[in-house]
């Protein structure tokens, strides 16, 4: 099938990444990380595609994230050599997978619990290649983690004592808005540690709303921003980017038109994410005011129309959703495109892969 020259030819549903707007997202982020001294190792969970991956590391990203080993997997196989995967990995399967991994990059990963380093101490036994683990620390996110600085020198004192191995420092995922409430919970793990003579050489957090709340003073030596290359919804209402940043959108067509308040688009729950994220409806009609996704089905997208916003059945319309990142692993492929000029179709590598 050849592929269209303008965005008026794509078949709808589709994903259509600005990617103007997403190169000058890298930029913006990686210059901030360098002007206060701080790492950037982006997020794959967004994009899940190797050619990102390369565009941030080309811009000064130390390395990148990856939440999940198949995805690790897709972007090794990719040349990617530096690979953090902050996750308890658990279960024979995986471990296997994961050392199979640690042989062709260098990876590390996080624990909260002495058995997932049971796991680890039990597969990875080579002191000459060992394997670096961080401490997942609960800094308020109340996700995974430990709940103190008694329990990180536990763990790592325990990470200590097997020779394939090594104590790599502290991760956090933090509540959004409590920069030094967390910066303060890491340091007093990081002074307890020292007190036992263990040096912590990275400290690394996460969460593109808070990353531009690092100016300064912080204790933080490395970032993981991931929706900062895409933006979406959710990130205009924190802050954190205007509408006019926001590289991803949803290309739809009205296909229904029952009342003069409602409209039904041809992307439901199968191509918009039902995240809320605390936020009024699904997505909002790019340059429709008034315009609101407010109710999601399978396939079916009901817009509510207000403050005299009008569409016609046919119309082709673009959706901002709420959490870009999820709409991403929706498709097969994403058309990125400059203005109205489709540029390149590439398909989501690591869609999917989520163990």
């Amino acid at each position: 099938m050849e592929k269209p020259k303008t965005i008026d030819e794509i078949d709808t549903p589709a994903v259509l990444i600005d990617i103007d707007r997403a190169t000058a997202n890298i930029a913006r982020a990686q210059a901030y990380a360098d002007k206060h001294g701080i790492k950037l190792r982006p997020h794959i969970k967004t994009h899940k595609l190797p050619f990102w991956a390369e565009k941030q590391l080309q811009a000064g990203a130390t390395g990148i994230t990856c939440q999940k080993i198949g995805e690790a997997e897709v972007f090794a196989d990719a040349g990617i050599t530096d690979i953090f995967l902050p996750y308890n990995i658990l279960g024979s399967a995986k471990l296997e997978r994961l050392k199979a991994l640690h042989e062709r990059a260098t990876l590390s990963v996080t624990v909260d619990s002495r058995a997932t380093i049971a796991g680890l101490a039990a597969t990875f036994a080579d002191s000459e290649r060992p394997l670096t683990v961080l401490v997942e620390c609960d800094t308020g996110g109340g996700r995974c983690g430990v709940q103190s600085a008694a329990e990180v020198l536990a763990l790592a004192q325990q990470i200590r004592q097997h020779p394939g191995l090594v104590f790599g420092g502290l991760m956090t995922f933090p509540p959004v808005g409590k920069q030094e409430e967390t910066d303060a919970w890491l340091a007093a793990a990081r002074d307890a540690l020292a007190a036992e003579g263990i040096d912590c050489a990275r400290i690394t957090s996460g969460g593109t709303p808070g990353m531009w709340g690092y100016g300064g003073s912080t204790i933080i030596t490395e970032y993981r921003p991931g929706t900062y290359i895409y933006m979406d919804r959710y990130q205009v209402a924190r802050g954190a980017a205007t509408a006019e940043d926001c590289a991803l959108t949803v290309l739809a067509t009205v296909v229904s038109h029952p009342t003069a308040t409602r409209a039904v688009l041809d992307s439901g729950s199968k191509a918009l994410t039902s995240d809320t994220l605390g936020m009024e409806g699904f997505g909002e009609i790019v340059g429709k005011p008034g315009a609101l996704v407010t109710g999601l089905s399978e396939e079916h997208g009901v817009v509510t129309l207000s403050d005299g916003a009008t569409l016609s059945v046919g119309e082709r319309v673009r959706v901002l959703p709420n959490h870009c990142c999820v709409v991403t692993n929706l498709f097969d492929q994403v058309y990125f495109v400059s203005g109205d000029k489709v540029v390149d179709v590439m398909p989501v590598a690591a869609r999917g892969r989520v163990g």
